[in-house]
Formats: structure tokens, sequence, C-alpha cells
């Protein structure tokens, strides 16, 4: 049995008055990260120790809000302005670990002064806050007053924070972070290897080939039209504001679409499957390239985060092949590795005698690698590590085994 952390995400309706307060907790939010960061920057600058965190929480908020200039600070809860700290200080950490080297994967940039002109806002609240669920369904807040929640599903217990979020499209969500436990899957006899491109979006290495649906290229003639009407606006004007929205709204259609199809794809591929095996891809490098627009809107990311998170909670194994090993080239009956091929061949014959789909055979030769990493000495294979928690989720349909309606994360404890 797992235990396991999930984000529920909800749509929220503040009313006006609501929208008011709720953009004053995002200011003043926002002011107490700026202070305190700036606060850190004058240190150094100055040759002065790092400011610790209780240090920066005295002088940014318990003593600001003692003076005219940072007064307005108490009309907010407080645990708003100590959670904007706490997204300061862990932004510190990230950045201090990747410098030393103890943190893998891209180095990380140290923190910047968040814009009040950011399209997306967010603040958090602690069960210090003693935020609440009503029995009617509201959501309290403190200072803000009670939301009015769309339910899509029930919370499994009760929660141990929320987020209100508001996006660039100017909708309102609240993100709560829930603990529960779930039973794995039956286990299967059947694993896949999947090789992820353009031409089709996954190839599987039973043959099965899924195409790629292409929601941004599909939608572009609409968003060119929207942001060609964007650019003919006097800049700071109304007539602006509401054509940024506009364009907001098409781009947020286009990738919650996105987002909803490759859930229901990878919930499918971790039903049916023990283990899945996936190839390791640069996909940063590749949206340099001039199939950027391309790679962006394919989302292989997003995609393989979901299979990755999915796999853990459903006791499934999941695992990624180097990206420098050339599955494509390599025959999958022989192990002769080719030489480099254009990306129009399709398909190429082998000396041995073969016939290769070309993407089908890169996923035989990622599944058989797969296997072969993830067995011990022993021949058994290797419990899941760890899983980072996803940054986004979207809706899946509620009868799917280790489905997640409205989840955002899932990390396993």
């Amino acid at each position: 049995m797992l235990s396991v952390q999930l984000r529920y995400q909800f749509r929220v309706y503040p009313t006006p008055g609501q929208q008011i307060e709720l953009a004053r907790a995002f200011g003043c939010a926002r002011v107490v990260f700026n202070d305190g960061l700036r606060l850190r920057q004058e240190a150094r600058e100055a040759g002065l120790p790092y400011v610790s965190d209780a240090e920066l929480s005295k002088q940014v908020i318990t003593q600001a809000k003692a003076t005219p200039e940072r007064a307005w600070l108490g009309e907010v809860s407080v645990v708003v302005l100590q959670q904007a700290l706490a997204d300061l200080n862990t932004a510190y950490r990230n950045f201090f670990t990747s410098v030393t080297g103890k943190r893998k994967g891209r180095k990380v940039a140290p923190p910047r002064l968040r814009s009040r002109k950011d399209n997306r806002q967010a603040i958090r609240f602690t069960r210090n806050s003693r935020f609440k669920v009503l029995h009617n369904g509201r959501l309290r807040l403190p200072k803000i007053g009670d939301l009015d929640v769309r339910w899509s599903r029930s919370l499994p217990s009760d929660p141990s924070s929320v987020a209100i979020i508001k996006d660039a499209a100017g909708r309102y969500f609240a993100s709560f972070v829930v603990s529960t436990t779930d039973e794995p899957l039956p286990e299967l006899d059947s694993e896949v290897g999947i090789d992820l491109g353009l031409t089709h979006f996954a190839v599987l290495s039973d043959g099965t080939k899924v195409a790629a649906p292409k929601f941004l290229r599909r939608a572009a003639r609409k968003l060119k039209r929207l942001q060609q009407a964007l650019s003919r606006k006097r800049r700071g004007s109304q007539n602006r504001k509401k054509a940024v929205v506009k364009v907001a709204r098409a781009h947020t259609r286009v990738a919650d679409t996105r987002r909803d199809w490759q859930h229901k794809l990878s919930t499918t591929i971790i039903r049916e499957n023990q283990a899945v095996y996936v190839e390791d891809l640069a996909v940063a490098g590749l949206g340099r390239t001039r199939l950027a627009k391309s790679v962006h809107d394919a989302g292989w990311a997003s995609f393989t985060a979901m299979l990755e998170y999915k796999a853990a909670k459903c006791g499934r194994a999941f695992g990624r092949v180097d990206r420098f090993f050339p599955s494509t080239r390599m025959c999958s009956q022989c192990g002769r590795i080719n030489d480099k091929m254009a990306l129009n061949v399709r398909s190429w014959d082998c000396p041995c005698g073969t016939t290769h789909d070309r993407d089908v055979n890169a996923a035989i030769n990622v599944l058989a690698v797969g296997q072969a990493e993830s067995l011990n000495d022993r021949g058994a294979h290797v419990r899941p590590g760890l899983v980072p928690a996803a940054r986004r989720e979207a809706v899946t349909h509620p009868d799917a085994a280790c489905s997640t309606r409205s989840v955002e994360g899932i990390s396993v404890l």
C-alpha cells in the first residue's frame, strides 16, 4: 500500500469583493518576497553575512508592519506573507545546491524580483491559517471570505494546504494538498517501450502508433488573428488589456486540451502494462532547433512526467533509457548498429535481412534496454524510486483505475 501526496485542483468563482481581497493578498505576498530578496542582495553587496530565514521574517514582516510604509501588510493573513518568504528561501536553497553541484540537472538561476504585471498570481494557506472547507461546499479563507468552489470529486482526506491561483486567462483555482493511501494495481505480464516523435506522438513496442494531435498547429489561425488584434491596440489602454486576456484564453484552451489528452493516453498505458520505458529526450536542446514549435506542441516532457508519477502511484515500473543510446540505428534482431539516417527515412533494411519500421524498431530497442537496466543481479525488477511532484494535472475519466481527476501532483512518501 502506497502513501502518496496528491494535489487536487478545482475552479473557484470569487465575488467582485473577494477578487479585490485576493488582489490585495497577491500584492502583499509579492512585496514581501521582493523586500526579502532586496535585503539579501544588499547584504551580499555590502559584504555582510547571509540573512537567516528567521531574521528575514522578522525584518520584512514583523517590523515592516509597524512602519507607515508597510502598515497595509496587516490587512492580509500573516500565513500568506510567511509562505511568500518560504518560497524565497526555497529558491535560494535550490540555487545554492545547484551552484555547489549537489543538485542534478540544469543549473538553477538565483531568485528574481516578482512583477505586478505578471499575468499569473498565487498565494498559499497552510493549516496555521485555519482555512476550512464548509459543509455547504464553500472554502473559507481568512480575511477573504467564503469562496464558491466547483467540486468535481470529494477530497480523500483533510487538506494540509491550499493555494489560490489566478492564471493568465483570469480564472481562479483552489489547489489542495492531501494525503491518501492507494492499493497498487494487479500485476500484469506485459511491458512496453515507447518511442516519442513528431510524425507519430508515440510508437509502442507492440506496433501501436499514436498520431500526433498537434493542438497548437490546429489553433494557429485563431491565435494569429488574436495576436494581430493585440498588436494594433495602444499600449497601456484598456482595450489592450482585454486583448491580452483573449490571447491568454486561446493559449489556455490549447494547453488544457493537450493536457487532458495526455492524461487519458498515459493512464491507459499505465493500466495495461506492468513496466513502461521511454527514451530520455533532450527536450530543452530540441526546443532551440528549427523544430522548436513542433517539439513544444508535442509536450513530451509533461507526458513522460505523467507516466512516471502514475507508475509510482499504481505500483508499476518506469524507466528512462539514455538519450545517447542508438535506438533508431540498432537492429532489434541482430544488434548491428548502422550508419546515421535522415529523418525522412522511415524504414530501412538491415544486412541480416530484416526490414525495420524506424519508430517501431526504436521502441523495441528501448524496451530491451529498459528491461536490462531494471533487473538486479537476481533477475528481479528494481523497486521504483521517489518521484518528484508534477506541476500540473487535468481531468481524466473518473472510472479509470489510478486516474487522478483534477490532481496537480503526486510524490511517494
